[in-house]
């Protein structure tokens, strides 16, 4: 099992290694936890404070089905073909991706801990973080293109999971009021933005 001292290391010799960047590779290197490293991994892009034009919404879609799958209860990760084909990780973390995402992983590690490990063992836990996971990935998902509304939703994402791989319920309590937050400013700006853009339509007809 992962925990706060070995996950950024475990990552890091996985990605600079020679064995195919596969999904199948990733869940035999880190077992019940490869779920949340996995939607870690496909939402680090969406989180990054740059515009992505709606390039990343294939990761939000596996994201969702993997967190479904995940409230079901599945211990055994199951994709479509044609999703499973169009997610490349190593190019996704090849180069200087995979340094950040290294470097930012190691951050947070030193800034948290196992505290109330027994949170992630509730009755029920795996699947309201999977529900809550569903929901901030929808809203950046929905957010308006090139608005930049999509990085607060997609780093509770990140957050969370990470909180779950190093069991810390407090980074996992940071997560979610990161999330909420960008949801609720999405909600917000996006109508906003979307009224200035009919409007601006409107008036060029």
């Amino acid at each position: 099992m992962t925990s706060n001292n070995d996950f950024s290391d475990q990552l890091e010799k996985w990605i600079k290694g020679q064995q195919p960047k596969t999904l199948d590779s990733l869940i035999s290197t880190f077992g019940e936890k490869s779920f949340s490293v996995i939607i870690l991994l496909l939402m680090f892009i969406p989180a990054l404070p740059l515009p992505t034009g709606g390039i990343t919404h294939v990761f939000e879609v596996v994201t969702v089905i993997i967190a479904a799958e995940q409230v079901a209860g599945l211990k055994t990760l199951w994709l479509p073909k044609f999703l499973s084909r169009r997610i490349k990780l190593g190019k996704l973390l090849g180069g200087k991706a995979g340094d950040e995402l290294i470097k930012r992983l190691r951050w947070f590690e030193r800034k948290s801990g196992r505290r109330w490990t027994w949170v992630f063992r509730a009755p029920g836990a795996e699947q309201l973080f999977g529900l809550i996971i569903i929901g901030f990935t929808v809203a950046a998902a929905l957010a308006p293109p090139f608005s930049g509304l999509d990085t607060l939703p997609s780093l509770g994402v990140v957050l969370l999971c990470l909180a779950i791989i190093v069991e810390d319920s407090l980074l996992a309590l940071i997560a979610i009021i990161i999330g909420t937050a960008g949801v609720l400013l999405s909600l917000f700006l996006g109508k906003e933005i979307t009224h200035l853009i009919k409007a601006h339509i409107l008036h060029k007809k």
